[in-house]
């Protein structure tokens, strides 16, 4: 996906996916940032990059199964958000996970914590995830806590 005006004169974002999953205490599940890497030891949905030519939904399956070893059953998109880091650019293409088979576990050795929606915003978290996070706070009311958000364009971050 073409960027005109990426930072540093990146031309394209990288399209990363992440799955929100709730338990039946309406916990959401977050995972520890690697040391080492881009945004290190921050708090994040888990998930990650596309492969190229890779659907999101494909991706989102590939990616929890890697990092929490469980087999996506149903899940729906609940967020885009656009946002530019001084380094990259990304798209990050949130989903709702509603079923799936396994207990997640931290199968790259990153800790894994289930969380309250309130309690996301005392956590350290990429600047990307902020407007996941709003959308997760407006949904938790509901009877179907984190239904699909119903914004029709991705939301725009700067850090």
């Amino acid at each position: 996906m073409p960027v005109a005006d990426g930072p540093r004169g990146l031309t394209s974002r990288v399209h990363v996916v992440a799955g929100v999953l709730v338990n039946e205490r309406r916990e959401v599940l977050v995972a520890r940032r690697p040391p080492g890497g881009h945004l290190a030891g921050l708090w994040e949905f888990p998930g990650g990059k596309l492969e190229s030519g890779e659907a999101p939904r494909a991706g989102l399956e590939r990616e929890l199964w890697e990092e929490l070893g469980i087999r996506v059953l149903a899940a729906r998109p609940f967020i885009q958000v656009e946002h530019d880091y001084p380094d990259r650019s990304v798209l990050l293409d949130v989903w709702r996970v509603r079923r799936w088979r396994g207990a997640p576990r931290g199968r790259e050795g990153q800790p894994l914590a289930w969380v309250s929606p309130a309690a996301l915003e005392e956590m350290s978290f990429p600047p990307a995830d902020d407007p996941v996070i709003a959308a997760l706070r407006e949904c938790v009311g509901l009877q179907d806590p984190c239904a699909p958000a119903t914004h029709s364009a991705p939301q725009r971050s700067r850090y």
